[in-house]
């Protein structure tokens, strides 16, 4: 199958295609890759043109709800960006230890492999007991996996190696179970964890938060719509709360940074 021409102006039908059918707004979402997502899910579906796309889209509710899930998957790992999870370890959390409570959102939490990081984390400096977390995503799919936790055993390689350069206490196998191509993971690290399925983008938070994760996340949104998202996280963290992003993203052209000091830069964490 050739490779489907994708216009600016096909793009912007499908949006508002989108946007009136199934009040789902891809607006503020980062053009460039938006459209090589929207190429991936062209040629996994074998779709030979945007017209086809757009008019299964336009009377397939189903359908778009498989769309949905695939443009809007992340990929990840656990203790992704070592160096990030140790200066956590040893910069937020000796702050953080000192709270009666610690409540934690991971605000795009995908198939849970963050979540497990934060619980091992927590649960290795004597914070997990009190600790609340709370893991949304706008994917159910993604959420219904990182409940079960259960991963293919072929990528732990990577999460061991990970979890030893964040020079964790014990070794990652102690928290799963190996069994034929996967790993299942110790459920008690969920105990203290709910899940909800949430948009990002134009849903509402009213929680008040020590720590929100966002990471690796803003990059697929545009600059207005980034500046808003920091600006709700601004309203949902307690002063004196940290919020981390991705190692390529940054909130210092948000009108919000105003009310941020850089904990770390090299790590994007930054206190409220």
């Amino acid at each position: 199958m050739n490779e489907v021409e994708i216009e600016i102006h096909d793009i912007r039908h499908l949006i508002n295609v989108v946007r009136d059918k199934h009040k789902f707004d891809f607006g503020d979402y980062a053009l460039s890759s938006f459209k090589r997502r929207i190429a991936r899910f062209l040629e996994l579906y074998k779709l030979e043109s945007m017209a086809k796309l757009i008019e299964r889209l336009t009377f397939d509710k189903p359908f778009f709800e498989v769309f949905l899930k695939e443009i809007t998957v992340n990929t990840t790992e656990m203790f992704r960006d070592p160096s990030f999870w140790k200066t956590l370890k040893e910069t937020v959390f000796p702050v953080i230890a000192e709270f009666p409570t610690i409540r934690v959102w991971h605000a795009a939490c995908s198939t849970g492999e963050e979540v497990y990081s934060m619980a091992i984390a927590l649960k290795e400096a004597g914070l997990y007991d009190k600790a609340k977390i709370f893991a949304s995503d706008i994917n159910e799919d993604v959420i219904t996996k990182a409940k079960v936790g259960k991963y293919l055993a072929r990528n732990m390689e990577l999460n061991e190696l990970n979890y030893r350069k964040f020079e964790g206490n014990e070794n990652l196998s102690d928290y799963y179970k190996l069994s034929g191509d996967y790993v299942f993971m110790d459920l008690d690290l969920l105990k203290n964890v709910t899940f909800k399925k949430f948009d990002l983008v134009q849903g509402e938070q009213y929680l008040k938060f020590d720590i929100i994760l966002c990471r690796n996340v803003l990059i697929y949104f545009n600059f207005p719509l980034q500046d808003k998202i920091i600006d709700k996280f601004s309203e949902n963290l307690i002063s004196g709360g940290f919020l981390a992003v991705g190692a390529k993203e940054t909130i210092a052209f948000c009108k919000a940074a105003e009310k941020y000091t850089v904990l770390s830069q090299e790590e994007k964490i930054f206190k409220r």
